[in-house]
């Protein structure tokens, strides 16, 4: 069984469990992404995806480009017939004890999958909390066996 976390925002990533395997996390990237959930149609999988909500204060256009990406998601699951779930950030976080803080996201992480890198590359110098909260996602499928 593979479960797959994805968060959709604008630095957003997707993350892959595959029991007895380490984890596969990668930022966001149209094409990665097709190549990515195509693999996962050879197996079993299940997928959180993030029920996101437009923001007060953001711009039209990014809300319109937002959208487009989540669609695009939403679009690429039923394609590969992969089943998902929209779950609130609150009701993820709540299994985590992770707070809006998103170092609070990364701090879980490293404590649940210690020997996981959540940088984009090896020159970054800081951690990414896309890749912290699409991991906590998969994780999540992988607990309540959405």
């Amino acid at each position: 069984m593979i479960y797959i976390g994805i968060d959709p925002g604008k630095d957003g990533a997707v993350a892959f469990l595959h029991e007895g395997e380490p984890p596969v996390i990668m930022t966001f990237d149209c094409e990665l992404y097709a190549k990515a959930l195509s693999i996962g149609t050879e197996s079993l999988c299940k997928c959180c995806l993030e029920r996101v909500n437009a923001m007060p204060g953001q711009g039209v256009t990014s809300m319109f480009k937002f959208g487009e990406n989540f669609g695009f998601i939403q679009g690429l699951l039923t394609a590969y017939s992969i089943p998902y779930e929209l779950v609130t950030p609150k009701k993820w976080k709540k299994e985590f004890q992770v707070t809006g803080d998103k170092n609070s996201s990364i701090a879980v992480c490293k404590r649940l999958f210690p020997g996981v890198s959540l940088r984009r590359t090896d020159r970054c110098k800081t951690d990414h909390d896309g890749m912290a909260e699409a991991l906590l996602m998969a994780e999540y499928a992988r607990r309540r066996r959405l």
